[in-house]
């Protein structure tokens, strides 16, 4: 490693801030249930399975999952059962969009150390803000990178130095945490940025992240950096 002091985290945002895939299954078998109360007669069980194969063929951000769904069951889109399921999955979205423990608490202390902090996302602009909202998280951060302001998803290097252009810092003064190694770890590293991988938020079963650093619980990352600018 170089010897320049960390100056700057750029967080991923879902996965790594926020528990993304839980609220995603709570909301989307809330939103079942709805359908089936409104008179849908499908299976829980299984159009569970066939929306998360949906999200996963058309975007987990898409807007019209519900929509393909519901036709495929019967044919046509019911609008009934449709305004059943999107009420129920946004009362449940929202009620289950959970920070992980400790992100609070490590954003305010790494601000007070004057580190500078920003999110690089490949989630449409319109929902990383919301997000970053509904979990009162937007406060902290300099800088918001969205594949709607790079046009580029990760492990592109255009999202990364958009970001640390916008802080002024340059790649080795700054550490990259996120949860996909292939994405994350690899898109900072080729430009030079330092990587922590969120192992507290993996959902792939991730044995050798490349990482720098593997996080067991976000907090570390105090540590971290008191340690390694302590020690230049």
């Amino acid at each position: 490693m170089s010897n320049a002091i960390i100056k700057g985290v750029v967080f991923d945002l879902d996965n790594t801030l926020l528990d993304f895939m839980q609220m995603k299954e709570f909301a989307v078998k809330a939103a079942i249930k709805g359908m089936i109360e409104a008179g849908l007669q499908v299976n829980e069980e299984i159009s569970y399975s066939e929306i998360i194969s949906i999200y996963e063929k058309f975007g987990w951000e898409n807007q019209q999952v519900f929509d393909v769904f519901i036709e495929k069951q019967i044919g046509y889109v019911e609008h009934k059962f449709l305004a059943a399921g999107i009420v129920a999955y946004r009362r449940a979205r929202e009620a289950n969009l959970m920070a992980y423990p400790n992100v609070h608490k490590t954003l305010m202390v790494l601000a007070k150390m004057g580190i500078k902090l920003a999110v690089v996302s490949d989630a449409p602009s319109r929902e990383a803000w919301l997000r970053l909202y509904y979990l009162n998280l937007y406060h902290y951060f300099d800088v918001v990178i969205t594949f709607d302001d790079s046009g580029e998803r990760k492990p592109s290097p255009k999202p990364f130095k958009l970001c640390l252009d916008s802080l002024k810092i340059k790649p080795e003064e700054a550490v990259m945490v996120g949860d996909w190694p292939e994405r994350d770890v690899v898109g900072a590293k080729q430009i030079g940025m330092k990587t922590a991988f969120a192992r507290y938020g993996d959902t792939f079963g991730t044995i050798n992240s490349d990482a720098d650093w593997d996080l067991i619980d976000i907090f570390q990352l105090v540590m971290i950096i008191n340690d390694f600018n302590g020690h230049i």
